[in-house]
Order: C-alpha cells, then structure tokens, then sequence
C-alpha cells in the first residue's frame, strides 16, 4: 500500500484489538552487538492502538513440533499508528530471541496477542516522572518518551538509564534528540565501567542514593516507572524506601509468576464455613476438545494440569500478565490471580487464564 492510500483510506481501517493477529515485518535494526528492534505492519492494513508501555506476546515459529511463545515490551508509540516496534535482547542460552536474530527479517509473519499491561503513565497520571532502567528496560521508557514528545513534549521527566558499558546505552542519540524538544526531559546516563579509549565522561558505577540525587534532585516529588532485571529493580525498591519514597507512586514492568493461594484460602473462597471442604482434596479438570480428565492437586495451575495431562494450552509469561493462556471456562469455579492480562469482559464472558488459576471443585475448560 502506498503512503497516499494510506492516508485516503484511513477511515476505512480498523483499530488492532486485543485478540490474536497476524504481523508482517517490515524492518530489522541493529541496536548493538546483542540487541536488535524489530518493526511490523499489520497484515489487514489496521492501524495499532494501545497505551504507550504495553505489551505483546509473539508466537515464533522456533520449531516445526511446537512455537516458542515470548512476551515483549513495545518500544514505539501508539502516536505513529501505522506500525508498531520491539526492541529485543538475546540473552545468553535464549531461543526465541536467538531465532528472530538469526532468522526473522522483513517480509515474515508472526502471530501476536495483546497488546496488554498497565505499566504506562496512562494509567498512573502525574504532573512530573521519574523513569529509572537498565539494559532494555529501557524500552517501555521508550514508548511513553516518544509518546510524550509526540503529544506532550512540556511533560516533566527525569529520565536515568542505566548500562554496563557505554556502547550499551540504547537508543542515547536518540534520547538526546527528543530532549533537545522537549524542555524538561533531564537525562541521565551510568555505566558500570568503561575503557578509557571510550572517551567516557558521564557517572560511572551503579545507581545508588548520591547518584539519584544528583540527578533527579527532586525525586521524591515524582512518579516513578522502573525496568530492568529483577536484581537492578530490587536494588532501585530498596534505595526508593531507605530514601524515604512514597512507594505508592512507585511502579514497575515485571513478567514474575502469580504467587498461588493457599490451599486453604481457596476452601474459604469456595465458602468453607458453613460447609466442609476439605482443602487437600484434589479437583478434576476436565479438558473438553482433547477429551481428557486430569486430577488437580491443591494449589495447582490449570496450565500445569493441562502439561501433565498432556493438553496444549500456549503461555508465554505464565504471570497472568500476557493473556496467551487464555481458555473458555465451560463449568466450575477458580481461582484467578491475574496481572492484567485479561480484560473484565472477557471474564465475564467465561474466559479465564489458565497460568494463573487454580480450581475450586471439579471444572470443565474448552482446551
């Protein structure tokens, strides 16, 4: 398509939901030696909307047997609707990252799910931001900054990113072109270590509570979005506290499993009181499509019963995060610890996600 039937048939297209897709990439970016940023296009021309922040789940086709599910922060903004952007890290021993390295180029599709999430400053409003990263939880940073400077380019950000080596700074130029319009984004670089032939004059070290004052002066006045691996976010929480932080304005990107429920929590949800139910007692699931019943045991996922069992159910985050897993409840009751990776009417509607609930009493699942 033309970028003149583009804007000709705008009224035309319809917006990118929440449900299953099909994407066409368009572009394959080297960011560094171990980070590339992927873009697509919708198949059916649709433009993409979603909050700035959020996620998607792709399913890569890594073998012939079975896709490789992965959950991925959008780096673009929902502001330049015609495409959307991940920015990806291979990790050491990763394989769906290592196979869209070696692999996915432009003109391949992928299926994706989402986009989900709520770490977006649309859903924490503020008059002045604080977005602390490391490594590629820089990328959410990302999408919301280039939102902001799309949209809001007066909005209030202190922005600190954090690396290794100098060289691992993503998208700095870039950074450094959106603060150069925007007034008030203060940008903040640490690296851990450098080579002296880098020419390396900003902080160097970790982010601690004198480096953070320094550059965010005023951060206990601030909203605060963290990413990064779970150590760095652990380190950012404990500082943000003996600082004295309000933590209720502090919120940050994490893809960890849904703590399960007590055995006996689910007895008292299930109305334990003025009947027995006997919390070690074990559910039968039903599993409609692959006519199985499998035995449940206390505390057990539906998505755990079904691997047992041998049923395939696809999961990603299997956090209750990316809503990959997402199955018809046909009968029963569970209990359901969700992270926003289902929408209340699709609840309503029966759906449930299997990562993250357990059965209460026997149940039947369309799986």
């Amino acid at each position: 398509m033309t970028i003149a039937s583009h804007f000709r048939h705008f009224d035309e297209l319809h917006p990118w939901n929440d449900r299953q897709h099909m994407l066409e990439c368009i572009a394959a970016t080297v960011e560094t030696s171990d980070v590339m940023t992927f873009t697509f296009r919708s198949d059916r021309d649709n433009w993409f909307r979603y909050l700035p922040g959020q996620f998607v789940t792709l399913e890569l086709p890594v073998s012939e047997d079975e896709p490789v599910m992965r959950t991925y922060t959008l780096s673009s903004t929902p502001s330049r609707p015609f495409s959307v952007s991940v920015t990806v890290k291979a990790q050491k021993g990763s394989i769906g990252t290592r196979w869209m390295f070696d692999t996915l180029r432009p003109g391949m599709r992928l299926k994706a799910f989402g986009p989900l999430g709520d770490f977006s400053l649309v859903r924490y409003p503020a008059e002045k931001y604080l977005f602390i990263s490391a490594g590629s939880g820089v990328t959410p940073m990302m999408s919301m900054t280039r939102w902001m400077s799309d949209c809001a380019p007066q909005s209030d950000v202190a922005f600190i990113t954090c690396a290794r080596k100098p060289e691992d700074l993503l998208f700095k130029a870039e950074l450094e072109c959106l603060a150069a319009q925007m007034p008030n984004l203060a940008l903040g670089f640490v690296v851990e270590g450098h080579n002296p032939r880098d020419g390396w004059h900003g902080l160097r070290g970790r982010i601690d509570a004198a480096r953070l004052s320094l550059l965010a002066p005023d951060f206990r006045d601030r909203t605060v979005f963290c990413c990064g691996p779970e150590p760095f976010m652990r380190g950012v929480r404990d500082m943000l506290k003996v600082c004295g932080f309000n933590m209720d304005r502090y919120h940050e990107e994490s893809f960890q499993p849904a703590n399960a429920p007590a055995p006996e929590a689910i007895a008292i949800r299930a109305g334990a009181g003025e009947q027995e139910i006997d919390a070690n007692a074990v559910s039968t699931v039903t599993f409609t499509m692959a006519g199985k019943d499998a035995q449940c045991p206390p505390g057990q996922t539906i998505l755990q019963t079904a691997r047992a069992a041998g049923v395939r159910i696809g999961a990603a985050c299997e956090g209750g995060l990316c809503g990959t897993c997402r199955v018809m409840k046909v009968s029963g009751e569970v209990d359901m610890r969700h992270n926003g990776g289902i929408l209340d009417d699709e609840i309503e509607e029966g759906y449930i996600l299997a990562c993250c609930s357990r059965p209460i009493g026997d149940v039947q699942i369309e799986a």
